[in-house]
């Protein structure tokens, strides 16, 4: 093979009601139920061609969610032979936990800043439910708070960013999550050590160009480190300004946007993929 394609999930190939972008009417299907409840949805275009790619070249399914979180998605294309969760924490191998990637990764933790313990107790000295309704730590590699985004007080975000970054982590605003993530635990960092297995493994050529999506800031450092990527006209990136001059951004947003993340995907096989 001679393209690696990784991708984000949630608002870049699945999508809440919330997120549908005036789309209401395009034919979807439901990928994700939580108790009992339909919860995240692809349109029928994105999940035939999502199936279609994965049947010719490599996909990384590549998330912050949590194993448990990830498992709960139907996604087009399974199985998977490698996928990315807790943004980077843990790479799954036909669905298993890399207990020795896992490991590497709780030693970069310890060694490179705070522990969790100690960010989530300052965290919480730092917060009030006059504007957050949870505080959540994931896969004991990160926490993250659900707020009411209209009220959280001005100048935080910045703040504990700042807070975490002189401790060896980072803060970021995804809708009504704010995520903070130890330095270690990087998308990235996992995408490149699955594209080395492939090639160990003489799976993927050489050449291979690596392709990646994803519309939040936590996707930010992928996007960078692909040859070519593509992000939604949506999302915190969008919010930001993000760019890159190896970055696409789509013409469209809301759901319909995954449509063309993966038209964009299958126009790069054919120039991988030569007759």
């Amino acid at each position: 093979m001679s393209a690696l394609f990784a991708t984000d999930l949630d608002r870049t190939m699945i999508y809440s009601r919330n997120g549908f972008g005036g789309a209401e009417d395009v034919a979807k299907e439901c990928v994700e139920y939580y108790q009992g409840e339909p919860l995240s949805y692809m349109t029928v275009t994105a999940i035939d061609r999502l199936r279609a790619l994965a049947r010719i070249a490599p996909v990384i399914p590549t998330t912050t969610r949590t194993i448990e979180q990830f498992q709960r998605i139907t996604l087009p294309g399974a199985p998977w032979r490698f996928a990315i969760t807790s943004n980077g924490g843990n790479i799954l191998v036909d669905g298993i936990p890399d207990l020795a990637w896992r490991a590497g990764i709780d030693a970069q933790v310890t060694a490179t800043g705070a522990t969790l313990a100690v960010v989530g107790a300052e965290l919480r000295a730092r917060i009030d439910d006059s504007w957050v309704t949870k505080y959540r730590e994931a896969d004991e590699l990160f926490c993250y708070l659900v707020v009411h985004p209209d009220r959280v007080p001005a100048g935080f975000l910045a703040e504990w960013d700042t807070w975490c970054r002189a401790n060896g982590w980072s803060a970021s605003q995804q809708g009504r999550k704010i995520y903070t993530m130890p330095d270690a635990v990087c998308k990235s960092f996992a995408v490149a050590e699955v594209r080395a297995r492939l090639l160990d493994a003489g799976e993927l050529s050489g050449e291979a160009r690596l392709y990646t999506a994803g519309d939040g800031a936590l996707d930010g450092a992928m996007l960078e480190a692909a040859d070519a990527a593509i992000r939604p006209r949506h999302g915190e990136l969008e919010e930001l300004a993000f760019t890159a001059p190896n970055l696409t951004v789509t013409a469209g947003a809301g759901i319909l946007a995954a449509e063309e993340i993966l038209d964009w995907f299958h126009a790069a096989v054919p120039v991988a993929e030569p007759a």
